[in-house]
């Protein structure tokens, strides 16, 4: 991570579904299977807000960091728990979304207070990441067969629809493949051991010596380190009209915007409402991006299954029309962060929470 020398930091901070077609010939096919459990009705009943509640009193002036680090952990780590039924029986997505989510989180929340906790070996941030990467990679798999199946299918022709069917199957073999490896891990000691780590810390938490400040003396100090990463990431300076040479960029940058984000929601109760309007910015660049990663992903799974744009014509162009319009606004958003004074107010609202 860039390091900014703490003198001219000092000074810095002072200057101011398309509904799915119906397909007969398919009815027996492991595509329309997966067609079929990726739309169903999501089950998991999950609330909007993804930031940790501020606890009731007179504000975080009377909450430790220790209090709120254990606040956010339990959180993040019941909520992780939580959809380990349903992943394991495979039969909504949303189950596995939701894990990874948490998973995410937990970990986001370990890199923000890692240095005020006294975690188990078993607990900490290197295994909820291994967690996070089995995951991923079956959930990386069903958002790629979703798109293929309910954003590019149905407005394909004929030709190119079997085409895409076959491209499918073959994916979700390799998704059956996917799950069994998480599976065995979701049943594996290591995965035991996390559980058992977290179920032993949350019921008696053992702190750092610096727990005991109190939350509203050291938010600046958590919140600058992830903003300097995020203004200083390279990526701002990719134009739309360079994303396709300057894609892996803009994909470093979509993951510090979700990793500045996640940290962020967990304080979003203890500033004003700017500092929110930020945070949702911030949700809706990752989105963007994001789009502009899967498509260049679903570019590369076509080509690796034979797919050339003299074949598949019609799909080729909904791809690029997606990314097209994902970077519609992006060389005013990126122009927007690297204006001097926009990159102050930032520094001067964390420094200031309620």
């Amino acid at each position: 991570m860039n390091k900014l020398d703490l003198m001219d930091f000092s000074s810095f901070l002072v200057i101011n579904n398309p509904g799915l077609i119906n397909n007969p010939g398919l009815a027996n096919n492991p595509a329309q299977n997966a067609r079929k459990r990726i739309m169903s009705k999501t089950a998991v009943k999950q609330g909007k807000a993804a930031s940790s509640p501020a606890p009731s009193g007179s504000g975080c002036a009377t909450v430790t960091l220790g209090s709120y680090a254990q606040t956010v952990l339990t959180k993040h780590y019941e909520r992780l728990v939580k959809q380990e039924t349903g992943v394991l029986e495979d039969s909504d997505p949303e189950y596995l979304h939701q894990m990874r989510v948490a998973t995410r989180r937990l970990r986001t929340a370990l890199q923000v207070f890692g240095g005020a906790v006294h975690l188990p070996k078993a607990g900490r941030e290197k295994q909820v990441q291994t967690l996070t990467r089995v995951l991923g990679q079956l959930r990386d798999l069903d958002v790629q067969i979703a798109a293929l199946l309910t954003e590019y299918r149905p407005g394909l022709p004929e030709t190119e629809q079997k085409w895409l069917d076959r491209a499918i199957t073959k994916l979700q073999k390799q998704r059956d493949k996917t799950f069994v490896a998480v599976e065995q891990f979701l049943n594996s000691s290591t995965y035991h051991d996390l559980k058992a780590a977290y179920a032993t810390w949350c019921a008696q938490p053992s702190f750092t010596p610096i727990a005991e400040l109190p939350l509203h003396t050291v938010l600046p100090d958590l919140l600058s380190p992830l903003l300097s990463k995020l203004l200083l990431h390279p990526g701002w300076l990719i134009a739309a009209a360079q994303s396709n040479q300057e894609g892996i960029g803009l994909h470093e940058l979509r993951k510090t915007c979700k990793q500045a984000r996640y940290q962020a929601e967990f304080f979003v109760d203890w500033y004003p409402p700017a500092f929110r309007t930020w945070v949702d910015e911030l949700k809706q660049i990752q989105s963007d991006l994001g789009t502009v990663q899967d498509s260049h992903v679903l570019l590369e799974i076509l080509a690796e299954k034979g797919s050339k744009p003299s074949n598949l014509p019609s799909l080729h162009q909904a791809i690029h029309q997606q990314q097209t319009d994902a970077l519609k606004q992006w060389d005013e958003v990126r122009s927007k962060y690297v204006d001097q004074s926009f990159r102050y107010e930032l520094y001067q609202m964390i420094l200031t929470p309620q």
